[in-house]
């Protein structure tokens, strides 16, 4: 059997649906894989729409999983749809985010543990619940099928009770979840920006060791790149960003107005490139 391990094909997968990330973000998290892994591996996207991607990324169609979506409740539940078979991808497959930014090597990604493990990020806004973060995760293809079945059963119900889909699968995969070592994982917000008032001065930087950087939320690769915090916001010269705190052009609280700043990110223009 073909666990994507040993000197087999590295497996990863990525998942893009409706309109909020192009084909040029498949693309892109395509050419940095292959700038940053030993091969053989293959990049497989599921998607609804596969035009303009890249010929060397395998194309499948979303895996069919009917569900009544939740309402009114945050988390990426579309996700689910990985859970169970995935067609002639079999084995271990490593799941990676389209918005984040590759930065050292992914080979320890699929060494590191058992075969049977599933992996996933720690998520640093909540340290002592220790729930995982699925930016980047790591798991044997159909082992998170009865996560499927419970979410199938009452979709609002789980939704209601663990928020997100990350915490329904740190709490409900069999076996439990593994984190990936620290360090290897970075919150471009939280670990890559300055904090106030650094932010002004300095650039975000990527923390040493660190082999991926993820992007949770709003602010995006598109936006660090332009210096804004998301694509509603202008960039604006730090004394401009300052004197819109009081004269009516911030959208949020003082507080938050002060901490939302960056300067334009050079490196995450770098690396984030066909």
């Amino acid at each position: 059997m073909n666990d994507g391990r040993n000197g087999t094909v590295k497996q990863i997968i990525c998942i893009k649906w409706g309109t909020k990330f192009g084909p040029e973000f498949v693309n892109r998290l395509h050419a940095m894989v292959a700038r940053n892994i030993t091969p053989p591996f293959r990049l497989y996207c599921f998607t609804d729409d596969g035009g303009g991607l890249h010929p060397d990324i395998a194309v499948r169609p979303l895996p069919e999983f009917d569900y009544q979506a939740p309402v009114n409740t945050r988390g990426k539940w579309p996700k689910s749809r990985l859970w169970g078979d995935l067609g002639d991808v079999t084995g271990v497959v490593l799941f990676l985010d389209l918005d984040v930014i590759v930065t050292g090597s992914l080979d320890d990604f699929f060494s590191f543990g058992e075969p049977d493990d599933t992996v996933v990020g720690l998520n640093p806004n909540t340290p002592l619940e220790k729930m995982g973060q699925t930016s980047v995760y790591r798991m044997r293809v159909g082992r998170l099928k009865p996560l499927q079945d419970i979410f199938r059963a009452d979709p609002q119900a789980a939704a209601d009770k663990f928020k997100y889909e990350q915490r329904f699968v740190t709490r409900n995969a069999p076996g439990g979840v593994k984190f990936w070592p620290k360090g290897w994982l970075a919150h471009f917000r939280m670990h890559c920006i300055p904090n106030f008032p650094l932010n002004y001065f300095r650039p975000a930087r990527i923390p040493a060791g660190t082999r991926i950087v993820i992007f949770p939320g709003n602010l995006n690769p598109p936006d660090a790149i332009a210096g804004r915090w998301s694509e509603n916001d202008p960039h604006r010269a730090p004394l401009d960003h300052l004197r819109a705190t009081f004269d009516g052009r911030r959208r949020e609280s003082v507080s938050k107005h002060l901490r939302h700043y960056l300067q334009p990110v050079a490196w995450v223009e770098k690396l984030w490139r066909e």
